[in-house]
């Protein structure tokens, strides 16, 4: 028992977090420290965003006519493509072998399992790292920092199985398990699009041992020295055209992903993310983004400068794409290298310092999250489709 008391713990915390979380909506309270609440009790958090369009991709794996006839979201039933997979059919299965849930909390069930999975693989990463002293804290840290990992944890999101993945394909890849880390590796890319920047991130930390052999080295035998046993990761490209494969035939457009509408938020040039008239920023209150800025590429030359190669080619690989990112919600566009963060920084994460300063940031990072969760929500008109 003593073996698994961490496990149990982490996942203690991780339930009870988001309990307390969902404890003003399930007592259907007017208002919490000031801050007015929806009337609709825990309906609030289920269709939070984009909760109920991983619903409908859940009750129709993407048949365009069984959207338009049950469904009335204003939405084009090729939107749903930008919605990948396997989260919609993790909810689906959950949702056949316990009915009596129905979908909207097969959803929730399945974001509470993988959340406590995300934060398991996170300790044994950390531990992986040789960060054993502090492995514990830092896990602990990880169910409530940042905000914005809290929110997406704690409603119908895709979010936790996507880290989950990544985190665990990157421990095999370090590991040399090529099959493992290619098979996690093309799970995540069935989860989110950016599933692809793994493979990426994979092809520059096998590249880059052997670049500054390239000047005096034959071409054909430079190639030929590269870890071509690393051949399995392979599957998260072929992954990607599978599932271009699975709306070609759903759709007729093998290429519908790109013809979702707004979803694809890459713009050049880059920090478009500062224009008020980008279509998903609309203000131009953004100082905070900078600071996102800052910590990711000082993660970034920490990670290198710690010889954490893997690691740092991901994050930098994900870092320069959040560059081109358009959209308010950076943030959330930045969770899967927050983990990585932890490690570059996890010295100042775990001294004194830190934990006494995360005591006074519990009560902002619960109040964010209330009005977060109490205004991001999906108008419903019918619930009883997505049941």
């Amino acid at each position: 028992m003593g073996k698994y008391k961490n496990f149990i713990l982490l996942a203690l915390i991780t339930v009870v977090t988001t309990l307390l979380l969902w404890l003003p909506f399930f007592l259907r309270l007017d208002q919490f420290w000031g801050i007015k609440l929806p009337s609709d009790g825990m309906a609030t958090v289920v269709a939070n965003f984009d909760g109920p369009y991983y619903l409908v991709a859940a009750k129709t794996l993407y048949n365009p006519e069984t959207i338009e006839q049950n469904f009335a979201f204003p939405l084009s039933p090729i939107y749903y493509s930008a919605h990948y997979p396997l989260f919609p059919l993790l909810i689906r299965s959950v949702a056949t072998v316990i009915p009596f849930l129905g979908y909207p909390y097969a959803m929730m069930l399945v974001t509470i399992i993988t959340s406590i999975l995300a934060v398991w693989m996170f300790y044994i990463l950390l531990r992986s790292f040789g960060i054993e002293k502090y492995s514990l804290w830092l896990a602990m840290l990880f169910t409530v920092f940042p905000a914005r990992w809290l929110i997406v944890r704690s409603v119908g999101s895709p979010e936790p199985l996507f880290l989950l993945l990544i985190m665990a394909s990157i421990y095999y890849f370090r590991n040399k398990k090529w099959w493992f880390a290619g098979i996690l590796g093309a799970l995540a890319q069935a989860t989110k699009p950016p599933g692809i920047l793994l493979f990426i991130s994979y092809m520059v930390a096998l590249v880059i041992p052997h670049w500054h052999k390239l000047g005096h080295t034959d071409m054909a035998k430079w190639i030929k020295n590269l870890s071509w046993r690393a051949y399995p990761v392979l599957l998260i490209p072929a992954t990607l055209i599978g599932i271009y494969i699975w709306y070609g035939i759903a759709y007729g457009n093998f290429f519908a992903y790109f013809n979702s509408g707004d979803n694809i938020h890459l713009m050049f040039p880059p920090f478009q993310v500062f224009n008020p008239g980008q279509a998903w920023v609309g203000t131009f209150w953004l100082e905070e983004i900078i600071w996102i800025y800052l910590l990711g590429a000082l993660g970034v030359f920490w990670l290198i400068k710690q010889k954490r190669f893997v690691t740092a080619s991901f994050v930098g690989v994900f870092f320069l794409s959040i560059l081109f990112v358009a959209h308010r919600d950076i943030m959330r566009y930045s969770l899967p290298v927050v983990p990585f963060l932890f490690i570059a920084f996890a010295k100042i994460l775990s001294t004194k310092t830190f934990r006494w300063v995360m005591l006074l940031l519990i009560i902002p990072i619960y109040l964010f999250a209330i009005a977060f969760l109490s205004n991001n929500v999906t108008p419903i008109g019918d619930w009883g489709p997505l049941l």
